[in-house]
């Protein structure tokens, strides 16, 4: 490929880095680079079980998009974030969980995190496999909300997207799954309530 073919290629697709052991960390996601995206809806992921799961799948509905980690001191979260898909899910809200090494206090492998999050917390509501989160090898759709100043400054921010695939809202760390700004925030995109 010519440099112009190549750098097409760069803008059109994310390729996951190459980790220190030099094996390949993950496939090529389909997703349009962060510069060209309308929405979050424009990216996708692999969910946890595998399979594809792409943010166009969840249009129309309010996501809380949450970067995760098993070893953090934030991790009792995980409680709060499925009572509010609990709470809310009826209504057209997603919470969606991608776990990270950013940080270094995740697990090991997708499959680990997948046991914890079943066995210590009974999580029902969609995640991803791991995904880098902040800097220039990040997830295109993490790269898409630092474009808009919201990045990722610790395990378990999250981030409130519209039903129409907007950012809304950053909720840092120590923002807990049950503060009423949170549940507000929530209130005011589902699709219920427009």
């Amino acid at each position: 490929m010519g440099e112009t073919a190549m750098g097409l290629f760069n803008r059109r697709f994310f390729i996951r880095t190459v980790t220190a052991t030099g094996l390949i960390s993950g496939v090529i996601a389909s997703a349009y680079a962060s510069e060209n995206a309308a929405s979050a809806h424009d990216f996708s992921f692999t969910s946890i079980e595998g399979g594809a799961l792409p943010m166009s799948a969840f249009a129309g509905k309010a996501v809380l998009l949450v970067n995760t980690a098993s070893r953090c001191g934030f991790t009792h979260q995980y409680d709060g974030l499925q009572a509010l898909y609990d709470r809310y899910r009826d209504e057209g809200f997603v919470v969606l969980g991608v776990p990270s090494q950013d940080f270094r206090q995740e697990l090991a492998s997708s499959a680990e995190v997948k046991k914890f999050c079943e066995v210590n917390f009974n999580l029902d509501f969609p995640m991803t496999e791991i995904e880098p989160v902040k800097g220039k090898g990040a997830h295109p759709l993490f790269q898409w909300l630092a474009g808009q100043g919201a990045k990722p400054d610790w395990n378990f921010n999250k981030f409130l997207i519209a039903p129409d695939g907007r950012f809304v809202e950053k909720f840092g760390s120590s923002v807990n799954p049950d503060a009423p700004k949170m549940s507000k925030a929530i209130r005011k995109v589902l699709p219920t309530q427009l």
